[in-house]
């Protein structure tokens, strides 16, 4: 099994910043990806970046510039630093990794609980 916990997220005004943190646990042969998708209530999810373990990093349009991504190998964990925040960014933003497994010859994709980012006008 697999986990990806959340941290971060919250309430900030335009302008501001917040980092939002994802850390995968459980039986992880090798981490192929690990990225952020946003969801807005009626929408469908987007994506925010995806960073491979190998390749280019790929960020939406909208964020290039405010947003960085980063990883710690060693800890299995992915951090988003957002900047410049502007209200269009509020969601629930969802960490994503895709993995194989120990045993496993298959790539899955695995999701964070999703956690809360609102910024203010």
């Amino acid at each position: 099994q697999v986990q990806l916990v959340e941290s971060g997220g919250g309430l900030v005004q335009a302008g501001g910043s917040l980092r939002l943190s994802c850390a995968a646990s459980g039986s992880i042969f090798r981490i192929n990806a690990m990225g952020w998708y946003r969801q807005n209530p009626g929408k469908q999810r987007e994506l925010v970046v995806i960073m491979p373990s190998s390749g280019t990093t790929h960020y939406a349009d909208s964020v290039k510039g405010r947003f960085t991504i980063s990883r710690d190998n060693a800890k299995n964990t992915v951090y988003l630093q957002m900047n410049s925040l502007k209200p269009e960014d509020t969601a629930v933003y969802y960490c994503n990794a895709k993995i194989v497994t120990m045993g496993s010859p298959y790539e899955y994709d695995y999701w964070g609980q999703g956690t809360q980012v609102t910024v203010s006008s």
